[in-house]
C-alpha cells in the first residue's frame, strides 16, 4: 500500500484546545451558584446524610423540601438492612409506613428472601427450610421470577459459606445487602413523594459521557477523575496558543 493512500485512510488530526481556549468556554457558561448547592442537598438528602444536610442549609441558607428529620427514619431502616438486621428492618419500616410492603411485593419478597439468606449464614437450616416453605414459597407460585430467586437462595445449603467461587456466593456479599437496602430506600422516598434517584451522578455521568464524544475529535483538559474534580491538561493544550480551536 502506498502512502498516499495510507494517509487517504488515517483518521483525521484531532483538533487541539488551548488551555485558555478551555477556560474561556468555561467562564462563558452561566451555572448559578444556587443550583449547584441545590443539585448538593438533593444528593445529600437522598443518601441520607442528614447531618451534612443540615449543615449543608445552615451555611448556604437553602431550605430543604422535606423534613429533614424524617432523613433519620429511612437511615435507620437502611442500616438495619445493611447490617443483615432484616426483622428489625421490616418492623421499623411498617411503622413508617405499613402501605410500602402491602402495595410493593417485589420489595416485600426481597426483604424476605434476604431473611432467609441471614438465617441460613446463621446456619440455622431447619429454621431457614422451614421459613423458606412456609413465607417465600407461596410467593414464588405466584410470581416465576420470585422462584427463580428462591431456588438460588435455598442452593446456599448446597455450597460452603466461605466458598466465593460458588454460583450463589453473591448473595452472602455485603453488595447484595447493600442492593436490598438501596430498594427499600428508594421505596420509602416514592411513599414520601420525592425523587428516588440523585441528580448529580447523572450529571457526572452526562460529564463523562460528553467527555468521551468530545474526546474522539479533539484534544482538551479534562476531568479525569471526579472525586478529586481537578482538571488534567495534555501537554499539547498547554502548548497550543488560542489558534488550535476558536470559541
Amino acid at each position: 500500500m502506498s502512502s498516499s493512500a495510507r494517509d487517504k485512510n488515517a483518521p483525521p488530526p484531532k483538533d487541539v484546545i488551548s488551555r485558555l481556549a478551555w477556560d474561556t468556554l468555561l467562564d462563558s457558561v452561566n451555572v448559578s451558584m444556587a443550583d449547584l448547592n441545590k443539585l448538593v442537598l438533593n444528593y445529600l438528602v437522598i443518601e441520607g446524610h442528614m447531618d451534612a444536610a443540615q449543615q449543608f442549609c445552615a451555611e448556604t441558607g437553602l431550605t430543604p423540601a422535606v423534613d429533614l428529620a424524617s432523613i433519620h427514619d429511612r437511615m435507620t431502616i437502611r442500616t438495619a438492612i445493611d447490617n443483615g438486621q432484616v426483622d428489625d428492618a421490616m418492623e421499623r419500616l411498617n411503622d413508617l409506613d405499613p402501605e410500602i410492603l402491602d402495595t410493593n411485593p417485589q420489595l416485600y419478597f426481597h426483604l424476605q428472601q434476604q431473611r432467609l439468606i441471614e438465617t441460613i449464614r446463621a446456619g440455622d437450616i431447619p429454621a431457614a427450610l422451614d421459613f423458606a416453605q412456609s413465607e417465600l414459597a407461596p410467593r414464588g407460585e405466584e410470581n416465576p421470577a420470585f422462584l427463580v430467586d428462591l431456588e438460588r437462595t435455598l442452593a446456599l445449603l448446597a455450597f460452603d459459606a466461605t466458598d466465593a467461587n460458588s454460583p450463589v456466593a453473591d448473595l452472602l456479599a455485603p453488595a447484595h445487602r447493600h442492593q436490598v437496602a438501596a430498594e427499600t430506600n428508594a421505596a420509602i422516598l416514592h411513599a414520601q413523594g420525592q425523587a428516588t434517584d440523585p441528580k448529580l451522578p447523572a450529571v457526572l455521568r452526562a460529564m463523562t459521557w460528553a467527555q468521551g464524544e468530545l474526546e474522539e475529535r479533539a484534544v482538551f483538559p479534562k476531568v479525569v477523575d471526579v472525586v478529586q474534580a481537578e482538571l488534567v491538561v495534555p501537554p499539547e493544550c498547554d502548548g497550543a496558543d488560542a489558534g488550535g480551536m476558536q470559541f
